[in-house]
């Protein structure tokens, strides 16, 4: 009886870890576009309206899940939690990003965005109690390397570190820090519903800020980025979060974080198609790098274990 109560133990592990994965891949393409979309959108919009604007539309399809859904209203403890999870991924990162992407490209921005995969998993030690063991970091530092030396290569990192950068590291540290406690957040509340009560949470602040935006600097642009914004909204700040959240609460925080390796090759591929910003022939070394170490990363198992997650 143990032993098969152990295969099957295992067996529900392995297919949590396979499942989070391939949300938590879902959830990396999604974002892969938000930094070009953003510097489309902030180009006629202007960083507050596209960052808080972004924020209220999904806040208005979040509440129409919750109210569909019938979702139960979180604990005091679990409000508390939220409220990191809105300062980071619902404030912080748009924000940030918004601000920076005024005056640098997103092909710019993927250079810091590769930092994301290592904070999130500082984060997720911090944050979640997970302890991932030492060759799971020699695999994402190696994986960082590759995709710095890449976008080295690329002639994206140039130059001494500006204002943009700055705002840039803010946001990765608080994006880290939203990704690791709503993981952790999403196996208690479901990945769905952890950024719907998190955007909903929020709305004290981005409704206001929205409204001034748009008083002081009324919102006019043409249909691509009134299209970037609308991605911003609908994919990026809402629905790849289904995907994301469940993704890192299923699999592991540490580990499922780790596929973001790939997201600075994506967010590359993005700018040149969207945006015609140079992409060189070293891409593909630089992918085939990252692919390795993110497949090395995945070859751990959390110490700790990581909980099922509620369905989203």
């Amino acid at each position: 009886m143990r032993d098969k109560s152990s295969v099957t133990a295992a067996s529900t592990i392995t297919a949590d870890h396979t499942v989070g994965l391939a949300l938590g891949a879902l959830g990396v393409l999604a974002f892969s576009m938000s930094l070009p979309m953003t510097r489309i959108a902030v180009q006629d919009l202007g960083p507050w309206f596209v960052a808080f604007g972004r924020a209220v539309g999904a806040a208005l399809l979040a509440w129409a899940y919750l109210r569909f859904t019938g979702a139960p209203r979180p604990t005091r403890s679990q409000w508390r939690r939220l409220s990191i999870v809105a300062l980071g991924v619902v404030v912080g990162f748009p924000l940030f990003t918004s601000f920076a992407l005024t005056t640098q490209t997103s092909a710019h921005g993927a250079v810091v965005i590769a930092v994301l995969p290592a904070m999130t998993a500082v984060f997720a030690v911090l944050r979640a109690g997970e302890r991932p063991p030492p060759l799971f970091w020699v695999a994402s530092v190696g994986g960082l390397l590759a995709v710095l030396a890449f976008l080295g290569v690329n002639g994206t990192v140039s130059g001494a570190l500006s204002l943009a950068d700055l705002y840039l590291l803010a946001a990765v540290v608080l994006c880290g820090l939203g990704y690791a406690e709503g993981g952790a957040l999403a196996r208690e509340l479901g990945g769905a519903r952890t950024i719907c009560w998190a955007l909903l949470l929020s709305l004290p602040v981005t409704l206001p800020v929205t409204a001034v935006a748009t008083a002081v600097h009324p919102p006019r642009a043409d249909a691509g980025a009134w299209a970037a914004f609308g991605y911003l909204a609908v994919v990026s700040m809402f629905l790849g979060f289904f995907a994301w959240y469940t993704g890192l609460a299923r699999g592991g925080i540490a580990r499922v974080g780790q596929i973001q390796l790939t997201q600075p090759v994506l967010t590359l591929a993005w700018s040149a198609l969207l945006l015609g910003e140079a992409v060189t022939p070293a891409s593909v070394g630089a992918a085939f790098l990252v692919l390795v170490c993110v497949l090395l990363t995945q070859r751990y198992r959390n110490s700790t274990g990581a909980p099922t997650a509620q369905e989203a």
